[in-house]
């Protein structure tokens, strides 16, 4: 039997509990930077790889690396009678899993069955973030759980995920129109997905939108303001590493929407003040667009640059035409 997970901590809790078979922990961040249909071809890699060490600091030569490995093991998935897929109801975990579909859609099973287990509650934790929240213990509960994927979730997870490298706009809007009821969690991460875009309200994603309106409540250091974002937006299941891209991009010039001001000579420490600037506060209340510098920015397939003509309604889910 072969577990695929997402995390670390995960694996690394199935491995000292009583669950058998081998771990393979996906390294991947979907949510962040370029992605293609085919994410092993070449061209793709190259493109991603760049776009990471760029904007994360994920050195280029460890993720063509780590990638290689894994998809080594993933093509080797014939010798295993048995897959569990391991996932939660994230954005960031949506997409794995849709990758992983979408690819073991194209491939010839023969005898290997495949199982998910995917869960957005565990009882006892209030406010549940993930299956790293659970102890060793919680896991082995969990054991025998999943059930088996069919032709219908595997259809499904191809759907989204050619939907979200597409780079389409109408395909990644189109996609919450469709019935992804196999997979019980994928519309409202996909809707979180299509939140990150440049809003009708005052062009800035969600991320954005909730740091300024948590810096203009008084939440003033960057690890209270990424804590505090996790906790809103549990749907997206973000990382620090894309936070703190997300954060410096808001203070850049020109126009900085945040003012990071450091009281030590150790920039990026974690007793950095944050405070909002003028253009700002003009942001946050609606009155300027966010969108002053324009965008260079992937999400998924979708490649936006400068200001999009349209903005996402998140009410009415659906696109508007930017006012000029």
């Amino acid at each position: 039997m072969l577990h695929i997970v997402n995390g670390d901590s995960v694996g690394d809790k199935l491995r000292k509990g009583n669950i058998r078979g081998d771990v393979l922990v996906w390294r991947e961040v979907y949510p962040v930077g370029p992605t293609f249909v085919k994410m092993d071809a070449p061209q793709a890699r190259t493109a991603r790889a760049a776009y990471l060490e760029r904007t994360m600091g994920i050195p280029a030569d460890e993720y063509a690396a780590a990638c290689a490995s894994q998809e080594q093991i993933l093509q080797n998935f014939r010798q295993y009678d048995e897959i569990v897929l391991w996932f939660e109801h994230d954005l960031f975990d949506q997409l794995m899993l849709g990758y992983l579909l979408h690819w073991f859609s194209q491939q010839e099973l023969g005898d290997t069955v495949l199982n998910l287990l995917c869960i957005g509650a565990y009882p006892g934790i209030e406010r549940f973030h993930g299956l790293g929240q659970l102890t060793v213990e919680q896991l082995e509960t969990l054991a025998g759980t999943w059930s088996r994927i069919g032709e219908r979730e595997l259809e499904t997870g191809r759907r989204i995920w050619e939907a979200y490298a597409s780079s389409d706009i109408g395909q990644h809007v189109g996609i919450l129109q469709e019935d992804t009821s196999a997979l019980p969690f994928a519309h409202a991460a996909l809707e979180m997905h299509l939140s990150r875009l440049p809003s009708a309200f005052n062009g800035l994603g969600i991320v954005e939108q909730t740091v300024l309106a948590l810096v203009r409540d008084g939440t003033d250091t960057p690890l209270e303001l990424f804590k505090e974002v996790g906790d809103r937006l549990i749907l997206l299941g973000m990382g620090d590493l894309e936070f703190w891209y997300r954060l410096r991009r808001m203070a850049e010039q020109p126009h900085a929407l945040l003012d990071i001001r450091s009281p030590s000579a150790m920039p990026g420490g974690p007793e950095n003040v944050v405070s909002l600037t003028e253009t700002g506060w003009a942001v946050a209340a609606g009155i300027k667009d966010g969108q002053l510098k324009g965008l260079d920015e992937w999400y998924g397939g979708l490649h936006l640059q400068g200001d999009p003509s349209w903005r996402w309604d998140a009410g009415r889910r659906q696109l508007t035409a930017q006012d000029s």
